[in-house]
């Protein structure tokens, strides 16, 4: 009987955490059955400050590795903010800030990858900066491409790999834009992350988030989780009101078509992993970021009852697109008590 292609499941542990305490995002994802997250925001500490994980000071990085540590939990990629400002220093009414490209690199770039080095993992997420309000993203490419090749030779330079994930308002929209995007690039250490519930928030049904996830195959890296309902009462002006996303459900309830996706991600992932293997990374990722109590610009909230429902209905997409996948099983807690 032939070996069923395999995934990874991981999650943004910080939208199952009321809190967004270390001790709740561990207990969510060991309870969830899941052994990989990428961290965003969290208090370490549990004193009720909450920060991202790239700001942590390097005593709660040793004590976030602690907790992974107790309970066998390892880091998928660094869950960043980088690439979400704004392409151009330009007055366009939105309140996106602008930073100067190299301030940029020596600021949030270079402590971000310091944070993917302290905890463990060789993926930074990233995006692709918001061109001018009012603007088209296909007029900014060549920009984009220049300032998104600085961050992947920075990474690159240290030996991690920078995912760009399609995003909507920001020059990487669509899946077509963001393949230009890694044209231009043109580097190794440069992956794609798909998400379909970030297309189908645009207003695209199935068949259009399908074909969007298509022209990013050559580049894929990783998959972010998510699933949106096209809102019947919304005029399309071709751009997304992130205060008004409210109609996040889970990836089997949805238009991104997670099962059409999931089909021919099946026939893909052998190819898929034999680039990946080549950077020295483990394995395709699916990351579950349901926002299913509400989501924004910078994160969103499940809940801890949302990630167990989002984590179910990502398994049963998965079951019926035939592609396998590794929960935690009684050798696992076996192991941990060092039995």
């Amino acid at each position: 009987m032939a070996t069923k292609p395999s995934v990874i499941i991981s999650a943004f542990a910080d939208e199952a955490a009321n809190y967004r305490t270390a001790l709740e995002q561990m207990t969510a994802l060991a309870a969830v059955g899941l052994r990989n997250y990428s961290p965003r925001f969290i208090d370490v500490a549990g004193d009720g400050t909450i920060e991202h994980v790239v700001d942590l000071a390097a005593d709660k990085l040793e004590r976030l590795k602690e907790y992974h540590q107790e309970y066998g939990i390892s880091v998928t990629s660094i869950g960043a903010r980088v690439g979400k400002i704004k392409l151009l220093d330009v007055d366009d009414g939105s309140h996106n800030k602008y930073v100067d490209p190299q301030e940029y690199l020596d600021g949030e770039v270079a402590a971000t990858i310091r944070c993917a080095k302290a905890l463990n993992t060789k993926l930074i997420r990233g995006f692709s900066f918001y061109h001018p309000q009012g603007t088209k993203p296909e007029d900014h490419l060549q920009q984009a491409a220049d300032r998104v090749r600085q961050i992947v030779e920075a990474c690159a330079a240290e030996g991690l790999v920078y995912g760009l994930e399609i995003e909507p308002n920001l020059v990487g929209e669509t899946g077509p834009l963001l393949a230009e995007l890694a044209k231009l690039v043109d580097h190794p250490n440069m992956v794609l992350i798909f998400d379909g519930g970030n297309v189908a928030a645009q207003n695209k049904n199935p068949v259009q988030v399908y074909e969007e996830y298509k022209a990013t195959v050559p580049y894929l890296g990783w998959m972010h989780v998510k699933d949106y309902s096209i809102d019947p009462d919304l005029v399309w002006t071709g751009a997304v009101d992130e205060e008004r996303l409210k109609n996040f459900v889970p990836a089997n309830a949805g238009d991104a078509g997670h099962e059409l996706v999931f089909r021919d991600l099946r026939e893909q992932l052998p190819e898929i992993e034999a680039r990946l293997e080549k950077l020295g990374l483990p394995g395709f990722y699916l990351e579950t970021e349901p926002h299913l109590k509400g989501g924004g610009q910078f994160g969103g909230f499940s809940g801890p009852d949302g990630m167990g429902v989002a984590v179910r209905a990502l398994c049963s997409c998965l079951d019926y697109a035939g592609i396998d996948y590794d929960l935690r099983s009684f050798a696992d807690i076996r192991a941990l008590r060092g039995f």
